[in-house]
């Protein structure tokens, strides 16, 4: 792949020529208007984004709307991914199709590093965030940065009615066993203990990954549960009791219609008392997304607790599929304008004005190098349940990072398989053994 001159890189070899070229542009004078025009033309590039999260979804347009205003060279242009879609299957289209957005946001992405589809990230962009805010593959390159704080799964958490808490004389749960008789005494006063969605079948992660943290966590050290079962020394039967965990929410105290439930219904249903907790994957954002809806709702946020005690979070992953993250594609490094142009949005994207403007929107900013020069949001109610979460003294960080390259497949499968067998659809039985199977075969197609 051969990338591109940056118009930075450009100028600075220009700078010969530039003595030769000035009697030139003095003679021209006021006959080159078409050439001004020309120079005014800006490149425009486009950013490939998945929606869902209507946080995400405001801060990316006021980001791009900024962005476009002050920049003399590049206007941007949003292409979203409408909620719903499969978003790694949709970025499988775009790469069929050879129609590569300059900007985007990845998934899956040591795959299309090892095919060649990402460019590298430069240092004048790396250098503008904490050095353990992202990591090289193994070529050496830096091919994902991050969009949001590197707070791991934090977000995936459960908000509730603190109103209905403090009236009804409950208390957020310390243990597994807890968050039960929590679940009990709700559908005991005749009430929807919790609202979760399945319309995606991403959010079908929300429940199941705070169920699934405790035993995903005791792979932590050996280099996470699914590499553990890629290797053959674990198997999805090791995730029969979060199954029946999950199960058993389910079938008991889960709002009827999950199914063709989106995630960002969820806070309405919060909202209107249709359920006193619901779901959430989105964090800090979905707080925002509440207040929204009802400035006054005095909303609240935990995460389920394991039958220790213990609040086991996955860490982020700088490398590797699940490192999501804004990347640049290769096609657009081709091109001297686009790459240039992807550059100099990355650049704001990771600057303070931008990190003050996600904070307001909600989102939380990437951890860059001027971080104390940031504003943090802290106005939103319930975020200070959020940000203790990160104090919590029993907040305990695992990994479970997946190096084979086919395990987005194998995830959307897992994913799909869950909601048919919460549905009734199949057993738990027959959940794990087609899971097993599949984890086989895409453990042999990375092969």
């Amino acid at each position: 792949m051969t990338i591109a001159t940056t118009r930075k890189a450009a100028g600075r070899i220009a700078i010969v020529a530039a003595g030769a070229a000035v009697s030139a542009l003095v003679l021209a004078g006021c006959t080159g208007s078409e050439g001004s025009d020309a120079a005014a033309e800006k490149t425009e590039i486009r950013f490939l984004y998945a929606t869902g999260d209507e946080t995400w979804n405001s801060t990316v347009d006021a980001l791009v709307t900024a962005f476009n205003e002050q920049s003399d060279t590049t206007t941007v242009e949003l292409d979203p991914l409408p909620a719903g879609t499969d978003y790694p299957t949709a970025l499988k289209t775009v790469d069929a199709t050879g129609n590569w957005p300059a900007i985007v946001d990845m998934r899956d992405t040591l795959t299309y590093v090892t095919a060649g589809k990402l460019a590298p990230i430069p240092s004048e962009v790396t250098d503008l965030l904490e050095s353990d805010a992202y990591a090289a593959a193994a070529d050496g390159n830096v091919y994902t940065m991050p969009y949001s704080a590197l707070n791991g799964e934090l977000g995936i958490n459960i908000v509730y009615n603190k109103d209905y808490f403090e009236e009804n004389d409950l208390e957020v749960p310390e243990t597994y066993d807890e968050f039960v008789e929590l679940l009990e005494d709700i559908k005991a006063n005749g009430d929807v203990p919790l609202a979760t969605a399945a319309a995606e079948i991403w959010p079908a992660d929300q429940l199941w990954k705070s169920l699934a943290a405790s035993t995903f966590a005791e792979y932590s050290e050996d280099g996470g549960y699914w590499n553990t079962a890629a290797a053959g020394d674990a198997s999805v039967e090791d995730l029969r009791e979060p199954l029946e965990k999950l199960q058993y929410i389910v079938d008991n105290f889960v709002l009827d219609g999950w199914q063709s439930t989106a995630d960002a219904q969820t806070t309405t249903l919060l909202v209107n008392d249709q359920a006193v907790m619901a779901t959430s994957s989105a964090g800090l954002g979905r707080l925002m997304d509440i207040s929204k809806v009802d400035p006054d709702f005095n909303a609240g946020m935990f995460i389920v607790p394991a039958e220790d005690g213990n609040l086991y979070v996955l860490k982020n992953s700088p490398v590797g599929d699940t490192a999501g993250g804004l990347a640049i594609s290769s096609q657009a490094a081709e091109d001297e304008d686009e790459y240039a142009s992807s550059i100099e949005f990355l650049e704001y994207f990771y600057s303070v004005d931008a990190a003050n403007l996600m904070q307001e929107n909600g989102w939380l900013s990437p951890n860059i190098v001027k971080s104390d020069e940031v504003v943090q949001n802290d106005s939103i109610p319930g975020a200070a349940d959020y940000f203790g979460l990160l104090d919590n003294p029993n907040l305990v960080w695992y990994e479970n990072a997946p190096e084979f390259s086919t395990f987005s497949a194998l995830n959307t499968f897992f994913r799909q398989a869950r909601i048919e067998m919460q549905d009734g659809q199949t057993t738990i039985d027959e959940t794990i053994a087609k899971t097993q199977t599949e984890l086989e075969t895409q453990v042999a197609a990375a092969k």
